[in-house]
């Protein structure tokens, strides 16, 4: 199996340096895979996933103002993530990747795709991408998206005594009580940081408060959405983020618009929005769709960018 704990590499980026987990980054030749994680996550989330992807360099960033990256200050916000994930791929000389993302990570991967469709070769949305839907008339202001995440929100303006304490709320969280495993005990461990008894969350609330309220998708997203030409897929998870029946997207949400065009939408049983990717069954579903988009990416040349058609446009114009 592959390590629960992936070598730690710094990439500078503004306003400091972003820690990146690197599964297999003693293989040469390998194909590379960006996974970006969710809103109040950390890179410690995709160890199943690597497990199922041994051939794969996995490049999985913890996100400015979460894990060992919590230093950073903002501006926080999608764009600022896009960014963040460029500076990895140059840092380390991936010029065109997989992108696999989970719940808030997937809408900073539509952004990537939109702004950079030269560096990302598909998309694999993990229950997350398209923009979330509020009750008719309701704003999605800070504090009402931030109480959407429950729990994951609310531990990160807590105190903690000790790592048991702090395992102890984590076993607890409906949607991981009867899925404690080893991926999850390392996530949590990782996660908390300061000395005892005044151990706290790693996640910053001001970043998860200025990403939250981007995930409902305004004008700009649904063309950043619609734009995206690299081969997509949705997959689905049936239960929500407390395990409860009611999905983070209805059955039919990911075939309405806004949505990638032709993209492709695979229910995972029996998981809900987390255990798609802590538990071994839904990151096997996980890593079979990256595999796909790997191998079907070998044989499709690249996409270029707007502005890289412009210019293409121009030099071809000169030339007649």
């Amino acid at each position: 199996m592959s390590s629960l704990v992936p070598p730690l590499v710094t990439v500078p980026v503004d306003g400091g340096e972003l820690a990146v987990g690197v599964w297999n980054d003693d293989r040469a030749g390998v194909p590379a895979v960006l996974a970006i994680h969710g809103i109040t996550a950390n890179h410690r989330c995709w160890p199943f996933v690597a497990e199922h992807l041994p051939g794969v360099r996995l490049i999985a960033p913890d996100l400015r103002g979460r894990g060992h990256s919590n230093a950073l200050g903002g501006p926080f916000g999608l764009e600022q993530h896009v960014d963040d994930m460029i500076a990895v791929l140059d840092r380390l000389n991936e010029p065109r990747v997989a992108v696999v993302a989970h719940s808030m990570g997937a809408f900073v991967a539509v952004l990537l795709a939109a702004r950079y469709p030269e560096r990302v070769a598909s998309l694999t949305l993990v229950d997350g991408g398209l923009p979330l839907e509020l009750p008719e008339g309701q704003k999605p202001g800070e504090r009402e998206a931030t109480a959407l995440l429950g729990p994951a929100a609310k531990r990160l303006s807590m105190e903690f005594t000790s790592r048991d304490a702090y395992r102890d709320f984590w076993r607890e969280h409906p949607a991981f009580r009867e899925h404690w495993n080893e991926v999850v005990d390392g996530y949590v461990e990782y996660d908390l940081q300061g000395t005892a008894p005044h151990l706290r969350p790693s996640g910053r609330l001001d970043a998860v408060g200025a990403d939250v309220v981007e995930l409902y998708g305004g004008d700009d997203y649904k063309d950043a959405l619609a734009s995206i030409r690299a081969p997509t897929t949705f997959l689905r998870a049936p239960r929500g983020l407390l395990d409860e029946l009611t999905a983070l997207y209805t059955l039919d949400r990911p075939h309405r618009e806004p949505r990638v065009a032709g993209m492709t939408v695979v229910e995972v049983d029996d998981v809900n929005h987390y255990t798609i990717i802590f538990d071994r069954a839904g990151a096997d579903v996980v890593a079979s769709t990256v595999r796909a988009a790997l191998a079907a990416s070998l044989s499709s040349p690249p996409a270029i960018s707007p502005q890289q058609a412009a210019q293409q446009a121009t030099e071809h114009k000169g030339i007649a």
